[in-house]
C-alpha cells in the first residue's frame, strides 16, 4: 500500500520527490505497478485530492482511486477529513486508470462477490426489508440475508420496526449453499468503526480533560453520556452533583447536552472494550472549599431533609452540603424517639448552624434552636401565685403533669391534689381534659413549674392567698375607733 512505500522511500530521503534519485523513483512506480487490486479488496490510502463531489485516493497503484464524497460524511452530514488523510475504504470495480472505491460493496452484484465478500470481510450494503422471528430480513445486492437481532446494533434494539427500511452496511459472517443462507452482522463493522472512532478520540482525549458529550440513558446507579457517535461513558449517580440525590434524573434528561471531566479510561484486553468514567460535579467547584466565607455557627438558614438516620436527620443547607440535626436537637416541646415523628426527607426546615467542622466536613445543625426555647421568659409568663388553664398530659402516682404550652410542663404534686377543696375534680381528670391550675413556683433555669389548685384549702395554702387576697382584717380597738369617727365625718 502506498503508506508501505511512502515509509520505504522515506527511510532516507524524506517526502520530497525531488531529494530522490531517477532509479528510486523509478524503482517506486514499479512497485505500484506490480502491485494489483481485484475487487473486494480493503484499501488503506491517503487523500491525495477532495472535489466537489469525489475524493481521490493514493491507492498504492498507477491507478488512483476515487470514492464518492457523500459516502464520508459523518453522522451529522459533515465532511472531517482533510488532504493526507488516511481512509480505509474497498474496491467496488477498476480498470486501468481509475479504481471505484467504497465504504461497502452494493448494487446487483453475483453470488461469487457476496461469498468473496464473506471471505474478505469486505462490507456489503443491505436494506431491511422486514422483521421476521430472532431477527430481521436483510436484501443483500439482491440476495436474502438474516441478522439476528443481537447484532443489529451495539445497544439494545427495544423497537425491532424503526430498522424496517433502513438502508446499513454489513458484515456477512455465514455464507452457504451458494447464497441461500446467508448470515449478516451490522454489529461487528459498528464495533470495528467504533474501535477507530476511540483510537481518533483517545489521541485528544486524555484522563483529567473535560469534554462535552449528550445524556444518552440513565439508570438507577448513573447516566450514560455519548462523547463522540459511538463512544459513550458512564457518570455514576453520586459523580452527577455534589448535593445528595437518589435518582439521576433529578440532575439530567436523556438529550441533555452536559460538560464532564474523564476521570478513568480503562482498556480490557480479553474483551476488547473501552471503560470510561466519567463526572458531571467535577467540572465545578467543591462547595466545602466557600464554606468558611459563607457559613458561620450561629446562622439560622433554610435547608431539605435529604436523609433520616437512627440517631437523626441529614440536612443540606447549601448544593452538596449536608449538616446534621441530632435527634436530641429536633424539639423543645416533646421528647422524640424517631427522626420521622418530625421530619420527613424532602421537607424543607429551618435550622441554626451549632458549629462548623472545615477539617472532617462536618456541620451540627439544630431545629428546636430555630423555633425558639419555649422555657425562655417562662417566670414571667406565669407569675406565683396567678391562676391558668392547661390540659391533663399524664398522671403518675407522685402527681399528674400538667401542659400550659407547648413544650412547657407543670407538676401538681399528690399532696396539692389531696389538698384541693374538691380532691376529686382532679382524680376524674383523662389526658387532654382542660383543668385550672395555680402557679405555685417557677424554676426557669431547672425547667420546672409546681402547680397547685386555685380552690386549696385553707392551711395548706394560706400563706400564698393571704400575699393576694384582699381581705378586712377583724381589726383592734384602735382600728376599729378610727373607722368610727370617718363615719362620723
Amino acid at each position: 500500500m502506498t503508506d508501505q512505500i511512502d515509509d520505504n522511500a522515506n527511510d532516507n530521503k524524506g517526502d520530497n520527490p525531488e531529494e530522490m534519485s531517477f532509479a528510486e523513483l523509478f524503482e517506486s512506480y514499479d512497485m505500484k505497478i506490480n502491485h494489483e487490486l481485484n475487487q473486494g479488496d480493503k484499501v488503506e490510502g491517503r487523500i491525495i485530492s477532495i472535489g466537489s463531489t469525489s475524493v481521490y485516493i493514493d491507492t498504492g497503484t498507477k491507478s488512483d482511486g476515487v470514492v464518492g464524497k457523500a459516502e464520508l460524511l459523518d453522522e451529522n452530514g459533515e465532511f472531517l477529513y482533510k488532504v493526507g488523510d488516511k481512509v480505509t475504504l474497498y474496491v467496488v470495480s477498476l480498470n486501468e486508470s481509475e479504481v471505484i472505491l467504497s465504504k461497502a460493496l452494493s448494487g446487483a452484484g453475483k453470488a461469487t462477490m457476496l461469498d468473496e465478500a464473506s471471505r474478505s470481510k469486505t462490507p456489503v450494503e443491505g436494506k431491511v426489508t422486514g422483521v421476521i422471528k430472532g431477527g430481521f430480513s436483510v436484501d443483500i445486492m439482491g440476495k436474502r440475508a438474516f441478522c439476528p437481532v443481537s447484532q443489529m446494533d451495539v445497544k439494545y434494539v427495544e423497537n425491532q420496526e424503526e430498522y424496517v427500511g433502513q438502508a446499513h452496511h454489513f458484515l456477512i459472517t455465514r455464507f452457504e449453499e451458494g447464497g441461500r443462507n446467508i448470515v449478516v452482522s451490522r454489529r461487528d463493522l459498528l464495533n470495528e468503526e467504533i474501535k477507530e472512532k476511540l483510537k481518533i478520540f483517545f489521541e485528544k482525549v486524555k484522563e483529567g480533560d473535560t469534554v462535552q458529550g449528550t445524556v444518552t440513558k440513565l439508570m438507577s446507579y448513573g447516566a450514560f453520556i455519548e462523547l463522540i457517535p459511538g463512544v459513550e461513558g458512564m457518570a455514576h449517580i453520586s459523580e452527577l452533583s455534589w448535593s445528595r440525590i437518589e435518582k439521576a434524573q433529578e440532575i439530567v434528561q436523556p438529550g441533555d447536552v452536559v460538560n464532564v471531566k474523564v476521570l478513568k479510561i480503562e482498556t480490557s484486553n480479553q474483551s476488547d472494550t473501552v471503560k470510561i468514567s466519567l463526572s458531571m460535579k467535577q467540572t465545578s467547584s467543591n462547595p466545602w472549599d466557600s464554606m468558611g466565607s459563607t457559613f458561620n455557627a450561629g446562622d439560622q438558614v433554610s435547608g431539605k431533609v435529604v436523609r433520616l438516620a437512627s440517631f437523626g436527620a441529614f440536612v443540606e443547607i447549601a448544593p452538596g452540603v449536608d449538616g446534621m440535626v441530632h435527634i436530641s436537637e429536633m424539639s423543645h416541646t416533646r421528647r422524640v424517639l424517631r427522626p420521622e415523628d418530625v421530619v420527613q426527607a424532602g421537607d424543607m426546615v429551618q435550622v441554626v448552624i451549632k458549629s462548623i467542622d472545615m477539617d472532617s466536613k462536618r456541620i451540627s445543625l439544630s431545629i428546636k434552636d430555630a423555633l425558639g426555647d419555649p422555657w425562655t421568659g417562662a417566670s414571667v409568663r406565669y407569675e406565683v401565685n396567678s391562676i391558668v388553664e392547661g390540659r391533663l398530659e399524664k398522671r403518675e402516682k407522685f402527681g399528674l403533669f400538667i401542659n400550659l404550652e407547648p413544650g412547657v410542663t407543670g407538676l401538681m404534686p399528690s399532696s396539692k391534689i389531696s389538698g384541693a377543696a374538691k380532691p376529686s375534680d382532679f382524680e376524674k381528670l383523662k389526658p387532654g381534659s382542660s383543668v385550672r391550675v395555680m402557679i405555685q413556683e417557677v424554676d426557669e433555669e431547672k425547667r420546672r413549674i409546681t402547680l397547685t389548685s386555685p380552690d386549696q384549702k385553707e392551711g395548706d395554702n394560706w400563706k400564698q392567698f393571704a400575699g393576694n387576697t384582699k381581705t378586712k382584717s377583724p381589726g383592734t380597738m384602735e382600728s376599729l375607733f378610727l373607722e368610727a369617727m370617718k363615719k362620723k365625718k
